[in-house]
């Protein structure tokens, strides 16, 4: 008789059933899930499936194929609670690992993997700008372009979800004093596709995806090295206007554009160097204290920060879109 092998998860952990074949019976499953769990048989409450469903165990002498679960799947064991109370925790879990799968499949989800380093001349070319929308989530467009060679306005989504989670999980170092706002309100109003990303930001997808974000300030003509203290062996670069990110990528004799560089290359760090002065003297930059401003939740217009600072603390209102 073939054999089933089973993964289990529970609150003591990950396990492998791999000792029953289809012969056995719901009560044989139930019995081995038991032991392996700590879970006392009457109160195995077990989910399947995407999203995951309850299987149903009443019948302990039915075949375990009648219960449509097969070889590699995966059982979600836990201990059953009152009704109501499991209803709720089975809709948090199928939304939890509904927005895990989700992520897990995202192209966003794994770090860089440029090419390895070649003769100098792979580097030789020219730094240019790549616009991207003024959408509120052009950092988070201007990321994903430069690990993925593409505009995508779509991976903002995936970035704010893994800041908010990342932020979430460390309310200690992520508290109030360092967001200016509590844990979880940062962590909802990160997700809101009209919020900005700033420093903050940058540092978290920095270490999520393993690599310098070279951020180049066309406001003071600083490079602001995100991951320096880090020794990522590569770098990327932004171009920051005052309120708004672009992705830097070198065009390339070959005609192929580069956006990740070894972080000793230092060619392409002093054109950004370059790129961020002439910038500046052409004033191609925004001046945050005369910037127009709409604020999204009661569509007044605002003049520069200040006047959104001032209407922010006067209504509590914390959205603001770019006009």
């Amino acid at each position: 008789m073939t054999g089933i092998s089973l993964k289990l998860k529970s609150k003591s952990g990950q396990h492998v059933l791999n000792d029953l074949n289809g012969a056995n019976t719901i009560g044989n499953l139930k019995t081995r899930i038991s032991e392996i769990t700590q879970i006392p048989e009457a109160l195995l409450h077990i989910l399947v499936g995407f999203p995951p469903k309850p299987l149903d165990l009443s019948k302990d002498g039915d075949m375990i194929s009648s219960i449509g679960i097969a070889s590699g799947d995966t059982l979600i064991v836990e201990e059953k609670v009152n009704t109501q109370k499991q209803m709720e925790e089975d809709e948090k879990l199928a939304q939890r690992l509904s927005k895990e799968d989700e992520l897990a499949s995202s192209p966003y989800n794994e770090q860089p993997t440029p090419s390895m380093p070649g003769p100098a001349d792979d580097f030789s070319g020219i730094l240019l700008k790549k616009v991207v929308p003024a959408d509120n989530s052009c950092l988070f467009t201007s990321i994903g372009y430069v690990l993925n060679s593409k505009v995508d306005p779509n991976c903002s989504t995936f970035m704010r979800d893994i800041i908010a989670q990342h932020v979430a999980s460390d309310p200690e170092t992520y508290n109030e004093a360092f967001l200016g706002k509590p844990n979880a309100e940062y962590v909802d109003w990160i997700r809101h596709p009209d919020s900005w990303g700033g420093a903050i930001e940058v540092s978290i997808l920095s270490s999520f995806y393993g690599v310098e974000i070279d951020v180049v300030d066309i406001t003071n003509t600083i490079i602001n090295r995100f991951g320096e203290d880090r020794n990522y062996g590569v770098r990327v670069f932004l171009l920051f206007d005052g309120i708004h990110y672009d992705p830097l990528y070198l065009e390339t004799p070959g005609g192929q554009p580069k956006t990740i560089f070894p972080v000793e290359e230092m060619g392409v760090f002093q054109q950004a160097e370059q790129l961020a002065f002439e910038a500046k003297s052409s004033r191609q930059f925004t001046d945050v204290n005369r910037f127009t401003l709409r604020c999204m939740q009661c569509d007044t217009l605002l003049v520069g920060q200040v006047e959104a600072q001032q209407h922010a603390l006067s209504t509590g209102h914390d959205s603001f879109g770019e006009v």
